[in-house]
């Protein structure tokens, strides 16, 4: 069983054991009251409790950690294990099952390799590597009618000047 990295946790906050989460996992539910995380030393953490701080930023409390000494003991980097993902509803993908896809176009021509995914304010974009450079194409059924991941192939029907 493969781990996928959700997290960072970095410095204490306050003196009842909370501590600041960088989250990197694309599903900001790992960190959900309940979830189990398993620690860059092999420590298998249970989330008491999480709020969002900023951003990408939580505020996120272990069960058994209720100290500010404690919590500085967590420093590190944190897993989730790859069969513990949730369910994922219809047109939902993970982002690292997208890396690696190969693009084309409705009509059949070779577009690129998709090589990341940014998450923007109004729809996610996929990051496509082409023979001109890199092109950002947003992450909507208009534009993205078809993504297969078992294929590792997504169909795109570009705009006009979207690819230029």
């Amino acid at each position: 069983m493969s781990k996928l990295l959700a997290g960072q946790i970095g410095k204490p906050h306050g003196l009842a054991g909370e501590v600041y989460v960088v989250r990197i996992s694309d599903d900001p539910r790992c960190f959900e009251t309940g979830s189990r995380l398993e620690h860059e030393n092999g420590t298998l953490l249970t989330v008491a409790s999480s709020h969002v701080h900023v951003g990408t930023r939580f505020l996120v409390r272990f069960e058994g950690v209720d100290s500010r000494e404690s919590a500085e003991q967590l420093r590190g980097a944190l897993y989730t294990r790859d069969l513990e993902r949730r369910a994922l509803g219809d047109d939902e993908y993970w982002q690292k099952d997208l890396v690696g896809c190969t693009v084309i176009t409705s009509d059949g021509a070779s577009v690129g390799e998709v090589t990341g995914v940014v998450e923007a304010p109004a729809q996610d974009l996929l990051v496509v590597v082409t023979e001109r450079g890199e092109r950002m194409i947003p992450l909507v059924k208009a534009i993205v009618p078809e993504v297969d991941v078992s294929a590792r192939r997504i169909v795109i029907d570009p705009p006009e000047g979207l690819l230029d």
